[in-house]
């Protein structure tokens, strides 16, 4: 499947604020409980070790090993558009792209917001080197902190949502624009990864769910000094990564992308490396 561009336009309409999360730890509860208690697991698995006989045995390989070594499992969200909780963007013809800033098929819409870019390096677990031929889908929220497809006057758009396939290096490139911050939630990019482009595009199985947390600092510089970002600077004061639902486990250790580019030069391009247990 061939990529599509959508380019950006200066028409947009700013909606009101999103739900937040009074209404996001409410879907994800029971679901967020389940997976802590995995990645605690998988944590005493990843110490390293096997006890036989008071001797620990380091080094260990195989499933263990890879388990511990993938990105840390997160729930995809009340909005993930992938047909799991109503509406599927998976099935939309053009879906795999690289732009994601305008919506497609019926939809005609275009985020507005700071020019983002993402890469997302995908690597098998149990043996660090990148993979290629995996598909990614990731999606976030616009700068009002609003979800396509599912938020109050963004229900008839898709825009912020996009498949890519790894290359040879295992990269997916995305461009996009810089999310929001809303209530309750640290700024992300939630993502899924898929064996290939055809099991992403059908909604097949899912190798793995998580997400990508973007540092403080790029997020307040892009919040003070855009419009349309307002609120998030006042949301963003008000939570920290410790405090998130999601990342306050481990203060998103393994999950906080590495940033090029700054406010002057006009762009923002978050890097984040993906384990992924095969």
């Amino acid at each position: 499947m061939c990529e599509h561009d959508h380019h950006a336009n200066d028409a947009y309409d700013d909606p009101n604020l999103d739900r937040g999360l009074a209404y996001d730890l409410d879907a994800w509860q029971t679901q967020q409980r389940t997976l802590r208690d995995r990645r605690a697991v998988l944590g005493l698995m990843g110490a390293g070790a096997a006890v036989a006989g008071g001797a620990v045995l380091l080094g260990t390989t195989g499933s263990a090993a890879a388990a511990v070594a993938e990105i840390p499992a997160e729930t995809a969200g009340p909005y993930p558009g992938d047909g799991s909780n109503g509406p599927d963007v998976l099935l939309e013809s053009g879906i795999v792209r690289r732009d994601i800033r305008s919506s497609i098929g019926s939809a005609s819409g275009t985020a507005a917001g700071f020019p983002f870019k993402m890469v997302f390096t995908l690597v098998n677990a149990a043996t660090e080197k990148p993979v290629s031929g995996l598909a990614l889908y990731a999606w976030h929220c616009t700068r009002d902190g609003k979800y396509s497809m599912y938020s109050s006057g963004v229900e008839d758009q898709n825009y912020l949502r996009g498949v890519q396939v790894s290359n040879t290096k295992g990269k997916v490139r995305f461009t996009s624009i810089f999310p929001a911050c809303y209530d309750g939630r640290w700024p992300h990019v939630h993502f899924e990864v898929y064996r290939n482009v055809s099991e992403a595009t059908s909604s097949g199985t899912i190798l793995a769910t998580s997400q990508m947390a973007l540092p403080r600092a790029e997020c307040a510089a892009v919040y003070s000094s855009h419009s349309g970002y307002s609120a998030s600077t006042t949301n963003l004061n008000r939570v920290s990564i410790s405090s998130d639902g999601v990342f306050g486990d481990d203060d998103g250790v393994r999950q906080i992308a590495t940033m090029r580019g700054s406010v002057a030069k006009g762009f923002y391009k978050a890097k984040l490396r993906v384990p992924v247990d095969l």
